[in-house]
């Protein structure tokens, strides 16, 4: 079993990096300059590098897109972010990374909504010797040289302890999260699951659900799971609009204050509820980081130095006691 070491991971990049407030870069469906060979223009040296996430819309995207971006400034090459609207259009997706490939980028940074949809796709950049980056979802396979990610298997056995902590180590509690084919959604349900069932056998985990990280959908799953167990008194929601799905479900069966309820993410609604005392606390990634080390990882691969196969990016747990504390304020995305 994976244990936890803390709550509080280090991040790997500086509070004057999270501190960002905006950054120039290639929106989404933006075309940059013709590219050749190794991302080249026909006028000028310019590194093409696609950034190709599970979404786009939602808060924690467009927050990652700006450590993307600011990456793609400080180094002077061209990063196109780019993502489906939703996160289970995986047949986009894929035609997004096949679009990508066809303008010859000199690296690639992925985070996979079907890893095995990819595959024919990851083994044509390895032909071309493109490095593949995977970034805030693991990529099922040998072919990215790094992965720039949050330890989700530690995030989410942190939030199981929180829970256990929370509910004096017995209680009945329900899952929800976005899928069962990404890494990242794997890892934090086994990562809750597995270490409430070792550290707090007392606690039964009574129903999983998979919202496919839309709150319209996590909204009905969860009220049909509160009105099926009436005798629930824990919901933990991992990932965004899982939790905002838990927030809506709650609050329109007036049951606020009846069920201790845990998020991952930091979106303004989750933010809102942590602060109301509605959602006693959630993990916080650092995705500014996320998309910064994405693309500094693609620029290294592709002047060949040497890196780690995976890239902790860090996380936090946090409350209404450290919300706004220096060490987290910076990594919330509101």
């Amino acid at each position: 079993m994976k244990k936890v070491l803390s709550c509080a991971a280090i991040s790997l990049i500086s509070l004057s990096l999270l501190l960002i407030t905006g950054c120039s870069g290639s929106a989404s469906g933006e075309v940059p300059a013709p590219v050749k060979e190794n991302g080249v223009s026909n006028d000028q040296a310019t590194v093409y590098i696609p950034v190709i996430s599970k979404g786009f819309s939602q808060q924690f995207w467009q927050t990652v897109k700006l450590g993307a971006d600011q990456a793609a400034e400080e180094y002077g090459v061209i990063v196109e972010f780019v993502g489906p609207e939703s996160e289970t259009m995986v047949d986009k997706q894929v035609e997004m990374l096949e679009a990508a490939m066809n303008k010859n980028p000199a690296a690639i940074c992925l985070a996979a909504l079907d890893s095995k949809a990819m595959s024919h796709l990851l083994e044509k950049a390895k032909a071309q010797n493109i490095p593949v980056i995977g970034f805030d979802s693991g990529i099922d396979s040998d072919i990215p040289v790094t992965t720039a990610a949050t330890d989700n298997y530690a995030a989410a056995a942190c939030l199981a302890e929180k829970m256990g902590e929370e509910l004096a180590g017995a209680g009945k509690v329900a899952v929800i999260v976005s899928d069962q084919v990404t890494a990242s959604s794997i890892n934090r349900r086994d990562g809750f699951i597995q270490t409430l069932k070792e550290e707090y056998p007392d606690i039964e985990v009574v129903e999983v659900l998979y919202g496919e990280g839309d709150p319209l959908k996590s909204t009905d799953l969860v009220k049909a799971a509160l009105q099926a167990h009436s005798d629930l008194t824990g919901f933990v929601a991992l990932n965004e609009g899982s939790a905002v799905g838990v927030l809506n479900a709650v609050g329109e069966l007036n049951k606020f204050g009846q069920i201790t309820i845990m998020g991952f993410d930091s979106g303004k609604q989750q933010i809102e509820a942590v602060r109301a005392g509605k959602m006693v606390g959630a993990i916080t990634q650092n995705p500014i980081g996320i998309g910064y080390i994405a693309v500094e990882s693609a620029i290294k691969a592709i002047e060949g130095e040497p890196l780690e196969k995976n890239i902790d990016t860090g996380f936090y747990y946090y409350t209404s006691e450290n919300i706004d504390t220096d060490e987290i304020k910076p990594l919330l995305y509101e």
